[in-house]
């Protein structure tokens, strides 16, 4: 799977608030634990922009379908117009 993000982009610390005694677990079996949270985050925001896209088709589609119904049908709006 591709990478969704540039592993080449230079590294430089940041302010987490994490719950001590996980970290203290997760140290216990890591080595790295840099590694394994930006693994983890890698694959949290590929999962969250795949599902951006299945939303972005999904409502593309439903105007699409909507507009065409519209142009063949006509509005609803029509037969409730007080104009």
């Amino acid at each position: 799977m591709k990478a969704a993000y540039n592993g080449d982009a230079r590294k430089r610390p940041v302010t987490l608030t994490l719950n001590v005694d996980l970290v203290l677990r997760a140290k216990e079996v890591t080595d790295n634990l840099s590694w394994v949270v930006e693994a983890l985050l890698s694959d949290f925001v590929a999962q969250k922009q795949a599902q951006r896209r299945v939303k972005v088709k999904t409502l593309a589609t439903t105007v699409a379908i909507w507009n065409h119904f519209n142009a063949r049908r006509g509005s609803f709006a029509i037969e409730h117009s007080t104009l």
